[in-house]
């Protein structure tokens, strides 16, 4: 087995990051670039009778106004969805226009309604004041229930009640079944929260169009060029040839970078018309309102018992509102991602889900971390959990009793899934002795002595990830004259670590330092094909593509060693950067082998969903008198497969643990429902987690190889969103359970712990 060297490498890229040498999309500049701004609409629905354009272009400055009609003049009202498969009955997705500025209706507060172009920022920033709108106001929907079930009120002439797709899988007539037989139902009503990813770095893209050849540069920010170029290709009709993506270095992704958004496509039409590249760089407020948002999930859920605790049957209702518009990947994410791994870590024979997709007055839903899964792991967590409480079970036995056993892998769910080789009970047992569960009783005591809640909770998880969207991964592996090597790739580092990774891997079949191997990322006219960054695939995809691609350097290294010196390849031997002759003792560097500037391989795979799983457990305490809460103990354990440098895999853990930590204890975006004004439009109304959220967390590995990857890696990307949400709200619902509160949605903020806290000794207060 290949060994990395990856305890001795710090990561190669964060140098010149950390001394300001970093290039992102709003760093770049061309020469005569003008600047654009967007005007937004402040109704959340409504018709435009009449858009005044005439004072704002003749501000100083200002180069030129679009509105809808330019954008209708082109055609570009159609953004591209992956809801292409069959749903409910054979249904076919209802995916309605969305127009780069908007055409005679506004749909949510934020859309696009005319884009400035000026030049300075200042300039069109300052004219956007002299744009005039009359609207006619609609009503409005911000509750995905209201949208579909009384759909009084219609978004789309296309989408009929509002739902755009229903999808439907599983057995429904065999759950009814094992319900009708079981001992126990567990029903919970859930909801995964409405939030905003809120990447360091706003959005940001500059267009130039080169008349004399008819092509567009596009340098934006995104999570691969080619998924990138593919979107903006179909959203405008202009053949992919035409297109030229550029990503510098991106400041976090999240989901949130893999959507070709309609402002870039203004913008393309913008820089053809005034013939100079366009630049625009969104403010934050601006991000709020018309970045893609996540989660938003509302689902009904229950679990079947017999008498001895054994799982029988899982029902799922599963509402996911995807705001105003469907963007490429935020349906299927919330619908796929959940199917393939519908069981969590149990057995479980009878399974059924319906999935309704709903379209309100908010702004769309793209992918956000994990997309689904977490969702998905935190449904089952707390329905087990719940039915421990309700049946007056050990959590843990109960799990023991229903886990997947080693010997079940591979595992083929009802759903068709396929679960790959994995050690639950192992992760189980390592996680609980990690964390120290037996000597919880105790902390909890010294908790109680300062007056403090204590709570303990864990979830054990599953997810599918890795799936590729696009025929296969490509990788170009260049040999420079210098002895430098440079790995060429379409997948997108946001802060991941790529270089790294990359570098580690090649660097371990050549036998070479790592700090030789260089990545070049962010160009789509390298013309390779893969996938971009998402789903935890870019080390199962890429990275495995980069082994493959080391490994064809040797190959084509003999042949050409063995054509120089006159004799056979097998007569070639290869070993830390030297082939050799077996004959002569003669040597060859790997530089020596370029004749020209450089020498180049490519290699190419196609790879399925990896399944990494993990087991975390987190304590909380609860102050009662204010409902402040603290993480004050957090461990997780998890199996990524091989482990290619933990310091990444670490990295990414903390990070998305984090993330998790947000979304429980207070990130949330809220609409309010009459006028669909968005009331969480800044940081001082929106609740990010800072540095301190998390104590010192304790991380081990369990690695299980994969059998999909060559490598034997299955991610990691995701894992820490996955298994935190369920881990910390089973925590914190323990530390409330002494006060009988058994249920509360998220996020905990301390206001509502205190308000719960209250009602529940109100409730418990005598009466005179």
């Amino acid at each position: 087995m290949i060994q990395y060297n990856n305890e001795a490498v710090s990561r190669l890229e964060d140098w010149r990051l950390i001394t300001g040498q970093g290039r992102f999309t709003a760093d770049q500049t061309l020469p005569e670039q003008c600047y654009a701004a967007f005007f937004r609409s402040e109704r959340a629905h409504a018709h435009i009778l009449a858009l005044h354009l005439d004072k704002a272009r003749a501000q100083p400055g200002v180069i030129a106004v679009l509105s809808g009609s330019d954008i209708l003049e082109v055609g570009y009202t159609t953004a591209p969805c992956m809801l292409t498969f069959a749903g409910k009955n054979g249904m076919k997705a209802s995916i309605p226009p969305r127009p780069a500025l908007a055409i005679g209706t506004v749909r949510h507060v934020g859309e696009a309604v005319a884009l400035v172009v000026a030049e300075s920022e200042a300039a069109a920033i300052d004219a956007l004041s002299w744009i005039e709108v009359e609207y006619e106001d609609l009503p409005v929907l911000t509750n995905p229930y209201e949208a579909i079930d009384r759909p009084s009120v219609q978004l789309h002439e296309t989408v009929s009640n509002n739902m755009p797709f229903e999808f439907e899988i599983g057995d429904f007539s065999e759950v009814s079944k094992q319900r009708d037989v079981a001992d126990h139902v567990t029903r919970l009503k859930l909801s995964s929260t409405r939030v905003i990813a809120s990447p360091m770095e706003p959005r940001a893209c500059l267009v130039a169009y080169d008349k004399k050849n008819d092509h567009y540069t596009v340098q934006v920010c995104s999570q691969g060029v080619a998924m990138m170029r593919w979107q903006l290709s179909r959203y405008t009709g202009i053949a992919e040839g035409r297109i030229s993506v550029k990503t510098g270095d991106v400041g976090g992704g999240f989901g949130q970078r893999s959507m070709a958004y309609p402002e870039y496509c203004a913008l393309m039409l913008a820089a053809h018309r005034v013939g100079r590249p366009v630049k625009w760089v969104s403010s934050r407020s601006e991000g709020f309102l018309a970045d893609g948002h996540g989660r938003g999930n509302e689902i009904e859920a229950s679990l079947a018992l017999d008498k001895d605790g054994r799982f029988l049957a899982l029902a799922l209702d599963w509402v996911t509102d995807q705001g105003a518009y469907l963007t490429r990947s935020g349906p299927v994410g919330h619908i796929k991602n959940p199917c393939a791994s519908l069981t969590g870590v149990y057995r479980i024979g009878a399974l059924y889900a319906r999935f309704r997709v709903a379209m309100t007055n908010t702004a769309p839903i793209t992918a956000y971390r994990g997309a689904g899964r977490p969702d998905m792991a935190y449904v089952m967590e707390r329905l087990v959990n719940q039915a421990a409480l309700e049946t007056g079970r050990d959590p843990l036995q109960l799990r023991r009793l229903n886990f997947l056993q080693p010997e079940d892998f591979p595992y083929r769910l009802p759903t068709g899934s396929v679960y790959e080789k994995a050690d639950v009970p192992g992760l189980f047992e390592q996680a609980l002795s990690l964390a120290d569960w037996q000597g919880f009783e105790q902390r909890r005591l010294e908790s109680e002595s300062r007056g403090l809640l204590r709570g303990r909770g864990l979830a054990t998880v599953i997810e599918g990830t890795s799936q590729g969207m696009v025929p296969k991964d490509e990788i170009l592996l260049e040999c420079a004259r210098d002895g430098r090597l440079t790995i060429h790739s379409v997948s997108q580092s946001q802060g991941q670590g790529h270089a790294t990774s990359f570098a580690l891997i090649v660097a371990a079949v050549l036998q070479i330092a790592p700090e030789r191997i260089r990545l070049q990322q962010g160009d789509s006219d390298n013309n390779l094909i893969g996938n971009q960054t998402g789903g935890s695939r870019s080390t199962v995809g890429a990275g495995s593509v980069c082994s493959l691609a080391a490994q064809k350097m040797i190959k084509e290294g003999k042949s050409l060693a063995a054509e120089r010196w006159g004799i056979e390849p097998s007569q070639v031997n290869y070993s830390n950067g030297i082939f050799i002759s077996t004959l002569t003792s003669k040597t060859l560097l790997l530089e020596q082998l370029v004749c020209t500037d450089s020498w180049c391989v490519k290699a190419e795979a196609n790879f399925g969903a990896t399944f990494p799983n993990g087991c975390h457990v987190a304590e909380v305490e609860i102050d009662p008198d204010t409902g402040k809460t603290q993480i004050v103990a957090y461990t997780a354990i998890d199996d990524c497969g091989v482990v290619i440098s933990h310091t990444l895999v670490e990295g990414q853990l903390q990070g998305a643990v984090a993330q998790g930590a947000g979304q429980v204890f207070g990130e949330q975006i809220l609409y309010e429902p009459h006028s669909g004004q968005l009331l969480t439009g800044s940081f001082s109304d929106y609740i990010m987690p800072r540095a301190g959220v998390l104590p010192d967390m304790q991380m081990a590995s369990r690695p299980v190889s994969s059998s999909v990857s060559p490598l034997g890696v299955k991610g990691v990307g995701e894992s820490g969103c996955t298994a935190s949400l369920g881990a910390l709200v089973n925590a914190t619902l323990d530390a409330l359970a002494p006060f009988g509160i058994q249920h509360m949605d998220m996020p905990f903020t301390p206001s509502r712990i205190w308000q719960a806290i209250e009602v529940a000794r109100t409730s418990k207060a005598p009466t005179n």
